[in-house]
């Protein structure tokens, strides 16, 4: 489709189930692409199967992408390719952050790593600043200011890590792809972090007011269900499953007692199934597709554990989900159900993560060998595992004492 392309004709594109183009003709080889998802893009040709993305429609405006059109144009004619691609999109015909996130960075990283979901809404709401910026005009200066603002906003050192190692991971590619020349952040160096600071992990006084906690809120839930009952007994109305016939009243106990039994992640036990768990050879398999390593592991079902899920398959689960919401869908979260514990048992400056701590702990003071830890906690080495060693029985007792 060939029109001149006004303010009124780009407001009138829909999507089709097809990307499609349409053509400028006031300023020839410019053409904006709409993609199904309704992504808009200006975009210039200057040969066979040679064209490059200006910017995105809303972000780059038409005036522009016309002047930007015409210097690749001419760039092509003088030297037989636009300099913006021989210099690595030096100039205004480099894409802004933007433009690169969501046209090109983005479904890469999509397809080649689980947490894109988590990974771009990092890099949208932590680089707002930067977002209408052109990769080339953003130099360590612009980064190293998003980052003094973050700690002056009460950031900690290791969240300011990670969000610099995802915008760090973008120019990275963007180098290896030729679309930049130099990283800007070569000399933009990590915040020193401890990285053996305090584990936290409960006590044996903790973890028996964390079940008495739980016990309690199951006696809730059932009262209230069999006061519920009596209620519709009275008015001749369907009684609602009666909760002290089954081991627990609801999903948080059986969660808890299986993170503080195996040292499974939230996320890990959310996307459990129940062809994931062997009850017979008493062992429960984290694939691969779902852990955070990306490597399958095997843990071992101790008593407590397999007892807890002998248990909770008599509430009827099927072949799906262990632990299903509502409505059979993966559950999302037990913020509320879990502070609500936490509260009733008097355990503050915990979270759930920390559970797995309080497992890696008790293996450790129990005397297991760190590399029998990082294997049930899934570490790709003892990086991760290390910050357990101190609480080694005797370990650097027994050493300074050969001295």
């Amino acid at each position: 489709m060939k029109a001149k392309i006004t303010q009124k004709l780009i407001n009138g594109l829909e999507p089709k189930d097809k990307h499609y183009r349409v053509y400028d003709t006031e300023q020839p080889r410019l053409f904006i692409r709409v993609q199904p998802t309704g992504h808009k893009s200006y975009m210039v040709t200057w040969g066979r199967n040679r064209e490059r993305s200006l910017g995105q429609v809303g972000t780059l405006t038409l005036a522009q992408a016309r002047i930007d059109a015409a210097r690749y144009l001419a760039d092509a004619y003088e030297h037989g390719e636009p300099l913006a691609v021989t210099q690595g999109r030096r100039g205004t015909a480099s894409p802004t952050l933007r433009d690169f996130l969501a046209d090109t960075y983005a479904p890469w990283f999509k397809a080649h790593y689980k947490g894109y979901e988590a990974n771009e809404k990092t890099l949208g709401q932590a680089f707002q600043a930067l977002l209408d910026s052109r990769l080339t005009d953003i130099d360590q200066r612009d980064l190293e200011a998003v980052r003094v603002a973050w700690l002056a906003g009460g950031n900690a050192d290791t969240s300011v890590n990670r969000k610099m190692a995802a915008i760090r991971g973008v120019f990275s590619r963007a180098v290896e792809w030729g679309i930049l020349n130099t990283h800007p952040m070569t000399k933009l160096k990590q915040l020193k972090t401890d990285t053996k600071g305090r584990v936290r992990f409960l006590s044996n006084d903790e973890v028996g007011n964390l079940r008495e906690a739980l016990d309690a809120r199951q006696e809730i839930d059932r009262a209230e269900r069999d006061s519920a009952n009596k209620w519709r007994a009275e008015r001749n109305k369907k009684l609602l499953p009666d909760l002290r016939q089954v081991p627990y009243s609801d999903h948080l106990k059986p969660l808890v007692l299986l993170s503080l039994n195996t040292g499974m992640r939230r996320g890990e036990l959310f996307d459990l199934h129940w062809p994931d768990i062997d009850l017979i050879n008493k062992v429960l398999t984290v694939g691969g597709a779902t852990a955070k390593s990306g490597q399958t592991r095997h843990i071992p079902l101790n008593r407590e554990a397999l007892e807890v899920l002998q248990n909770w398959k008599k509430h009827g689960a099927g072949t799906g989900l262990v632990f299903p919401g509502r409505q059979g869908e993966r559950l999302d979260n037990v913020r509320k159900s879990w502070a609500g514990v936490l509260k009733a048992a008097k355990i503050t400056g915990f979270t759930w993560h920390d559970m797995r701590h309080t497992f890696a702990s008790k293996l450790v003071m129990a005397g297991v060998p760190l590399n029998t830890v990082r294997e049930l906690l899934g570490h790709a080495d003892l990086t991760m595992t290390l910050r357990y060693a101190h609480l080694a029985p005797d370990s650097k007792a027994s050493a300074v004492e050969l001295i």
